[in-house]
């Protein structure tokens, strides 16, 4: 994959207690930090009474029974896809069900698996293992050394956070060994060979960078203490962070440093003779491996010689040669105006991209073939064949040969699991049963014209019958941050609890995301932020316009940088929608920066310690931006207590600002979860059907 490091209750306190605002809180005497300390017992206090009255209201709708069971169903349902993770001769997987909530990693062979009805051979039991320990563990994932892949250092988290603690773990005796082990942390390796690791954690006192990433990399070897490990690499604290890895050549695995002085640019190492030894491209390029060939993504126009390569295209490289300085390039592929690369992933012998062309997905294939003389050579490509209109994924590919798992969906087709042969031959694995009713509804894709005259496309599901008189339960969604692309996919909850509901639902592809590639995304970074409010808005009131809906039936739901995004729709426009939905969100623009990894996101937004940065910020700032006097619709807030990516306090204090300010509010917090909606699927469910049972009270 191309290397991309973009990058969740309690006794109760009477809600009286909650203060009534008297100063703007910009100021530095802000009266609800208290809400950022964690697990602080007043902040858990507080939580707790906000969860019980939101649970207390919105579980007694009258649909939320039904809305839970119909989504935990789909959770636990035993004809979701089993995804399959290909190393060697077998396909991993990690399933959750009714019976494992917090789940099974399991493999099978590769040919069982394709044979339709896999023998799983269960590896670890995560419930189990939670049991025994006492500990509400999430599994966060495995990194194994190939060839083999007999060893894996196991990745396990407290309730769902992004730190977690590493264990090496013997695949056929199904054991933990006692062998390399990590604590907590935001920790990442790379296997150099079966005794020594390349890690990056947290090393003690200064290891860290100012967005809570390890800054170092250590060479560790086997029988020695961690403290022990011999220095590789070192970053400096207000870098991101740097992070081990590892790129394949075939079956080669290469060990990888990545150091990302800020969120879009960063250099790779490769190590060499034990020596780490930087790739000399554009820091905001992503570099890729594959058969003996140097691949890059360009974010920006790069200039080789008297060559001058585009934004967005790939270009590719004898891989030692480049290492001995040689700098001679070919244009693998060059994107058109409604065209993006998404991500490359490797198989033995080709490259797989997965590209956007008008926010509809594609597949290609490429193949370097050296000339005779062995002097250069030339990139063929195919088209894979994959339906159109959709998502198309992959999945997994193989090390050992060209053969490669891809997905294609579409907001009404279930996904579809296919293999690709190395002769680009497809086949369909498996499919994904209809898990709500499309009888009768349509998808169709417009456009709205922003305020600085951009044309913002948007996908909209609706009815076929569709009446334009301006009552119809419209959802909007949006995200619209770090080049991050919303593209048509198959939700079945969405579907159960909206569409055949008979609601409408709307995907905006606004600026600031990576639908049409880098400039889409600059276009609205830092200073120019606002344009992806802009865009937002552009779609929402081009809604209205059609006569598919109106304020009173318009909501919006976005998480993360969306939950800023929904959050700016409070303060700018509560006019235009009766229902909105902040999940996970950044709304504390003025302290982003020091909550968590918040000073990794510094080159999206801004820095709010520069005065000229904070005076475009505080533009937009939705805690600074609240009103008494404002007619807000009622927001729903939902975050987690675990979440360490970004922090509970935001959604906290915003609500605490609103309730103070006399506004109503319903909020939400889930005790896990990370940076998401809950670890297990009944902790998911509650989540998803508070959710839906909101947006059915304020837009029916």
């Amino acid at each position: 994959m191309l290397v991309r490091f973009r990058l969740f209750l309690l006794a109760l306190l009477a809600f009286a207690t909650v203060p009534t605002i008297a100063q703007d809180a910009d100021a530095p005497d802000d009266p609800f930090l208290w809400l950022e300390e964690v697990e602080g017992d007043r902040a858990l206090s507080w939580v707790g009474e906000q969860n019980a009255e939101t649970v207390t209201a919105l579980e007694a709708h009258p649909a939320y029974d039904d809305l839970y069971g119909d989504i935990l169903a789909v959770l636990n349902s035993d004809d979701r896809i089993a995804y399959p993770g290909l190393r060697g001769d077998f396909v991993y997987n990690f399933w959750t069900d009714a019976d494992n909530p917090r789940g099974l990693w399991r493999r099978a062979s590769v040919e069982d698996y394709l044979a339709g009805d896999p023998t799983w051979e269960t590896l670890l039991d995560i419930d189990k293992l939670g049991a025994e320990e006492n500990v509400n563990w999430a599994y966060k994932g495995s990194t194994c050394l190939a060839p083999d892949y007999d060893r894996c250092l196991i990745r396990l988290s407290r309730g769902g956070a992004d730190a977690a603690e590493l264990r090496e773990f013997d695949v056929p005796s199904k054991t933990f060994v006692d062998g390399f082990y990590v604590p907590e942390a935001k920790s990442s390796l790379a296997w150099i060979d079966a005794n020594t690791l390349l890690v990056s954690t947290d090393w003690g006192e200064g290891a860290l960078t100012d967005s809570g990433y390890p800054r170092i990399v250590k060479r560790w070897t086997r029988g020695t203490p961690l403290d022990d490990a011999e220095t590789v690499y070192e970053g400096a604290t207000s870098d991101v962070g740097v992070w081990a890895a590892s790129a394949r050549m075939g079956t080669t695995s290469i060990p990888v440093i990545a150091h990302r002085p800020s969120f879009f640019e960063g250099t790779t190492y490769v190590l060499r003779d034990g020596a780490p030894v930087a790739l000399d491209l554009p820091m905001d390029a992503d570099p890729s491996l594959v058969d003996g060939q140097l691949v890059v993504y360009l974010r920006s126009p790069w200039t080789v010689g008297e060559t001058a390569y585009p934004t967005g295209a790939l270009v590719a490289t004898d891989y030692e040669a480049f290492l001995a300085g040689e700098r001679a390039f070919e244009t693998v592929f060059v994107p058109t105006e409604r065209q993006t690369v998404q991500y490359v992933a490797s198989t033995a012998h080709s490259m797989i991209a997965s590209v956007l062309d008008n926010v509809q997905g594609q597949l290609h294939r490429f193949r370097f073939a050296s000339s005779s003389d062995g002097q250069g050579g030339a990139w063929t490509s195919t088209m894979i064949d994959a339906p159109e209109l959709g998502s198309v994924n992959v999945v997994s590919t193989s090390s050992e040969d060209d053969r490669f798992f891809f997905t294609y969906s579409s907001y009404l087709q279930p996904t579809t699991l296919y293999l690709a042969g190395g002769d680009d031959t497809v086949a369909e694995v498996t499919k994904l049963p209809a898990l709500f009713d499309t009888e009768g509804l349509t998808v169709a894709q417009h456009e709205a014209t922003s305020a600085d005259g951009t044309q913002i496309p948007y996908f909209i599901v609706h009815r076929e019958d569709i009446a334009l008189d301006g009552t119809n339960p419209t959802l909007l969604y949006g995200y619209g941050g770090f080049e991050i692309a919303l593209t048509p996919s198959y939700s079945a909850t969405a579907g159960q609890a909206w569409l055949e509901r008979g609601g409408v639902y709307v995907v905006a592809n606004i600026r600031g995301g990576g639908e049409f590639g880098p400039e889409w995304h600059r276009a609205a970074q830092k200073a120019n932020r606002q344009r992806a409010y802009d865009d937002f808005i552009a779609v929402a009131e081009d809604l209205v316009a059609r006569g598919v809906t109106s304020p009173d039936h318009l909501g919006v739901q976005g998480g993360s940088n969306g939950g800023l995004l929904t959050g700016v729709m409070v303060t700018q426009r509560p006019d235009l929608f009766n229902a909105v939905v902040i999940a996970v969100p950044l709304l504390d623009m003025r302290r982003y920066h020091t909550l968590l990894a918040g000073a990794s996101w510094m080159a999206e937004y801004g820095d709010p310690d520069n005065p000229d940065e904070w005076a475009y910020i505080r533009q937009y700032s939705p805690y600074h931006n609240l009103d008494a006097d404002a007619d807000y619709p009622r927001v729903l807030f939902t975050t987690t207590t675990r979440d360490d990516r970004v922090h509970p306090g935001h959604a906290r204090k915003m609500a605490a600002k609103m309730r103070g300010l006399g506004h109503e509010v319903y909020y939400f917090e889930n005790t896990e979860g990370g940076h998401g909606a809950g670890v297990t699927p009944e902790q998911q469910a509650q989540m998803m059907a508070i959710t839906y049972a909101y947006l059915l009270e304020r837009l029916r």
